[in-house]
């Protein structure tokens, strides 16, 4: 086995191959075009149109430059003829396929201030995301090691921030929508905060590896960082959640040394 091949189980089909690499591409280039281009609101302006709930810390989000490189190293790896079809290549191609083009088409939707949209971008693509990489899961150690890698932690990175990425998104746009009140703004949160971490440690438990957990962790920090001085309850639910990741982030990461 060659350190970019993987055992194969047929030829990897090109319609695929290539729209993976299209989804990396158009994740990575929408938001600078849609600046250059003047078009509708940014995304930090969408979220403060109803982060009154809940809200991360701007330097949160730059986790997505680092997901961003993940996801096109793991797209032109795929692409390479070297790298032969697998089953945990097969199980997460599709899958990030929709939610890489997701993240792109997120942009938009935003831009556009399409809420409901943003909504049900975010969820299918942290859904398929997810699934494809729970099926995966089984046939990770048949992988070179640099198949896990180029597999498992640009994939497992986007899929935990699209998770905490969803909670925030959902109250961001019930609360544009008055539908989460001033009064019931408080349980909103920690509601959402709780469902993040019951999410999390159910799909990390199965899962089995610690880059899914990391961006979860990280968003909550970046919760009680925004939330500590005005909403010190919500802030202490997000740090004691995020220490609660961090926990099974650092269980994955020496079960996955003892495997």
């Amino acid at each position: 086995m060659t350190p970019t091949s993987a055992p194969s189980i047929g030829k990897k089909p090109p319609p695929r191959v290539a729209m993976v690499l299209l989804a990396a591409i158009a994740a990575v280039a929408t938001a600078p075009l849609l600046s250059l281009l003047g078009i509708g609101l940014t995304a930090q302006t969408f979220a403060d149109n109803g982060d009154q709930t809940l809200r991360a810390a701007g330097y949160a989000f730059s986790i997505w430059g680092v997901i961003y490189l993940g996801m096109l190293a793991y797209a032109v790896w795929q692409a390479l003829p070297a790298t032969r079809e697998s089953r945990a290549l097969r199980a997460v191609g599709w899958p990030s396929v929709i939610a890489m083009a997701g993240c792109g088409a997120w942009l938009v939707a935003a831009s556009l201030d399409v809420k409901l949209a943003t909504v049900v971008i975010i969820v299918a693509s942290a859904a398929f995301m997810i699934t494809g990489l729970l099926q995966a899961a089984p046939f990770r150690q048949a992988l070179s090691r640099i198949g896990r890698l180029l597999i498992f932690w640009p994939l497992g990175l986007l899929a935990g921030w699209l998770t905490i990425a969803s909670a925030l998104n959902i109250l961001t746009v019930l609360t544009a929508w008055d539908i989460i009140t001033p009064a019931v703004a408080m349980p909103a949160a920690i509601a959402g905060i709780l469902s993040v971490v019951v999410v999390g440690a159910l799909v990390l438990s199965r899962l089995g590896h610690l880059a899914y957990g990391i961006p979860i962790a990280w968003g909550l920090v970046g919760v009680w960082v925004a939330e500590r001085s005005d909403k010190p309850v919500v802030a202490s639910t997000a740090m004691a959640a995020a220490v609660v990741m961090a926990a099974l982030v650092l269980r994955s990461a020496w079960l996955a040394r003892k495997a």
